[in-house]
């Protein structure tokens, strides 16, 4: 029964982070993060390995503030969670988006977010699942919406 109750508060939690995500509540999302949050901490990823200004690994609530704040300067043309999956401490949503950049690049994407929580039902690691390629062309100022 806690395993049960668990995945359903843990989903409720990603739900929750999006919809404050959606009224640029970033407060509100740090408050479910635990305070040595890793996001996108990861060796392996194309995106970070080319720099991606928003991929890039970032370790507790500060340095995802600095995240958000990044993304601040986007402007966003779809941000649409399509679904939530919670499985006991870990919740996957699926997520399509679509950003312009600053300098002109754009990108849209299908996307899966890994949240992983702790004990207390906080976020303790973040994950962004996307196409790599689209995020290192749309940094570089190009357009990959034009086909």
């Amino acid at each position: 029964m806690a395993t049960s109750r668990t995945t359903t508060d843990n989903a409720a939690t990603v739900s929750d982070v999006y919809a404050a995500f959606g009224r640029g509540d970033v407060p509100a999302v740090l408050d479910r993060l635990a305070d040595g949050v890793a996001w996108d901490d990861w060796s392996d990823n194309f995106a970070q390995r080319a720099g991606v200004p928003h991929m890039i690994p970032r370790q507790g609530k500060a340095q995802v503030a600095e995240f958000f704040g990044l993304l601040s300067s986007y402007t966003v043309l779809e941000f649409a969670v399509l679904d939530i999956i919670g499985g006991g401490r870990q919740v996957v949503a699926e997520a399509r988006v679509s950003f312009a950049l600053p300098d002109g690049g754009r990108f849209t994407d299908e996307e899966l977010h890994l949240w992983t929580f702790d004990d207390e039902g906080r976020v303790e690691r973040f994950r962004h699942y996307v196409d790599t390629a689209k995020h290192i062309a749309a940094t570089r100022g190009e357009d990959t919406t034009v086909r």
